[in-house]
């Protein structure tokens, strides 16, 4: 069982990490194009904007999920520092809880809402595609970052509270030293 969560934890850090990657680069790229397109030779492409937005969209929910993969969401662990391990550990897995409830919901919803917009028959203005292709992004990106921070659960509730805490602790004095490094 535990050769499957870890094929499957790649997979998964492998999608986001990639989906948020080609998302920035082809928003990028595209934006650019059309700039250019418009300035030097006076016309551009009527679908680029819409395309770049969702390009973005999908970009940055990819690499929210990847975020938590990584850990690098903002978190405030000056509480955690001055409380018993055992309280410290209760509650990270409180807050990674509530993360994990908030981002199925929203994964959830995302999923009713495409569901919903393909009974429609919606359709994109400028790309002419159905709507609920780009809304895609919302039960996949949530659905992703539901995944990771069920993960986080799991993590800290077979970690011994000590190490949770120390791991906390080095967390904290690596980000600090990291802003400390970039002000210099």
């Amino acid at each position: 069982m535990g050769k499957f969560f870890t094929i499957l934890d790649l997979g998964v850090a492998s999608i986001n990490k990639n989906m948020a990657v080609l998302g920035m680069i082809l928003g990028v790229v595209l934006a650019f194009m059309n700039v250019v397109m418009r300035y030097i030779f006076d016309s551009s492409f009527t679908w680029a904007g819409e395309l770049t937005n969702y390009l973005f969209m999908w970009g940055a929910l990819f690499g929210a999920a990847y975020g938590f993969k990584k850990g690098i969401h903002i978190s405030v662990t000056l509480l955690l520092a001055q409380l018993p391990p055992a309280i410290g550990k209760a509650l990270l897995i409180f807050a990674h809880t509530l993360s994990f409830i908030y981002l199925a919901a929203m994964s959830y919803f995302g999923y009713q809402l495409v569901l919903i917009i393909a009974e429609f028959d919606e359709m994109s203005v400028d790309l002419n595609i159905p709507m609920w292709i780009p809304n895609l992004v919302l039960p996949l990106a949530f659905g992703a970052a539901a995944f990771r921070a069920g993960e986080k659960i799991y993590e800290v509730s077979i970690t011994d509270a000590d190490e949770v805490m120390k791991k906390e602790e080095e967390e904290l004095i690596h980000d600090t030293s990291e802003i400390r490094g970039a002000d210099v």
